[in-house]
């Protein structure tokens, strides 16, 4: 390896090892690890010894069985797509569905109906179909029962976030095809985030960040590279990994 490569790895692993850790300038220490799967979730995974084929359309999906929901025990914890699970969001868990999907969800006992983003893998028990957050079940009217009986229709998606107005349109969901890019940290100090942005934009020429807020706070996300392929996102993400970036992965943007 070059001496420029090898110094170049060596700050960049540095850099993305500091979003991990808690110190007296004021970082959070939010970056994101890489998860155990790879981004493509259309890949086949294992649960309690079963095997799950994620779909990679949702188009024309619907599905009859039984709803659960669940809540504190889960807040705050990481979801399958990388989010932050928050109970109080109308989002849900689907053992194949894409994950972005919106679905309407219909209960077949007293005739209720809501739209929830799949975000989230399960449930992972018998005859359940899909795993609401609290918020969705109390919409549901399901929280004090626990489950019941739904009829669910997959909508697609929308580029502009969830509406309740009739007006909203969905379009079939394609997991392989939109815009994606590899986060490679997460900073609550501005500086820190530029600092990496500045490095990553000198080799690659597209870093850039991307402001989040939710219950932790403001982060700074630094994210680097462009997309319309999941899988050219995902071999720029590798490319990462082999430099030294431990902390990259593939996000939708």
């Amino acid at each position: 390896m070059k001496l420029k490569n090898l110094i170049f790895c060596f700050m960049f692993a540095f850099i993305c090892s500091c979003a991990g850790s808690v110190g007296s300038s004021g970082d959070s220490g939010a970056a994101y690890k890489k998860r155990a799967s790879a981004p493509a979730h259309t890949k086949q995974y294992k649960i309690n010894g079963k095997y799950y084929q994620p779909l990679a359309s949702a188009r024309g999906f619907s599905q009859k069985g039984i709803a659960s929901w669940y809540g504190k025990k889960f807040h705050g914890r990481k979801t399958a797509n990388g989010e932050i699970y928050d109970m109080y969001a109308m989002t849900a868990a689907h053992k194949t569905l894409p994950l972005g999907t919106w679905v309407r969800v219909h209960n077949l006992n007293n005739g209720r109906k809501i739209v929830v983003r799949v975000n989230d893998r399960g449930p992972f028990i018998r005859d359940r179909i899909i795993d609401l957050s609290y918020k969705a079940a109390k919409k549901l009217k399901i929280t004090g029962t626990g489950t019941a009986p739904v009829k669910i229709y997959a909508l697609g998606k929308t580029a502009k976030g969830f509406s309740t107005s009739k007006t909203v349109k969905y379009k079939p969901l394609n997991y392989w095809k939109g815009n994606f890019t590899v986060q490679v940290g997460a900073f609550k100090v501005w500086k820190n985030a530029v600092n990496l942005k500045d490095k990553l934009s000198g080799r690659y020429g597209s870093a850039h960040i991307k402001t989040h807020t939710d219950y932790r706070g403001k982060f700074y996300r630094v994210r680097v590279g462009k997309y319309t392929d999941l899988k050219d996102a995902a071999r720029f993400r590798d490319r990462l990994l082999r430099s030294g970036a431990g902390n990259a992965f593939v996000v939708g943007e």
